[in-house]
């Protein structure tokens, strides 16, 4: 996999208007992780820091997108890819999704579902 361009960042926030261009097209040069997640929900506060670790292990191969759901139009992007809970996860590459996990999960655990989802 080839490293990211310095002008993109590893981890950043995506909105309704711009997940086209941002995630689904932006997936076809890199895998991009998209946590579903809000402010008022205990579990995406504790994995969020499992999430950032993952990128930052991971040196440019990854990036993740956060999409805070109570934002904007952000809801229709959730009800879009079937988003039951809080937070969710989902792997996009070439524009696919390619997996996904909800609720809160390890760093060590996070790491052996993208070996499964993602083996190159």
């Amino acid at each position: 996999m080839s490293s990211a361009p310095d002008s993109y960042p590893s981890v950043f926030d995506v909105h309704y208007e711009d997940f086209q261009t941002q995630v689904i097209a932006a997936s076809s040069e890199q895998p991009i992780l998209v946590d579903f997640w809000a402010d008022w929900c205990g579990p995406c506060h504790a994995l969020a820091p499992h999430l950032k670790r993952i990128i930052d292990e991971h040196a440019g191969r990854l990036r993740l997108a956060k999409v805070e759901v109570d934002e904007g139009e952000n809801m229709r992007l959730a009800g879009h890819y079937r988003v039951r809970g809080f937070p969710t996860v989902i792997l996009f590459r070439h524009g696919e999704e390619r997996g996904r996990f909800s609720g809160a999960r390890s760093r060590i655990q996070i790491n052996h579902w993208l070996q499964e989802h993602l083996p190159e």
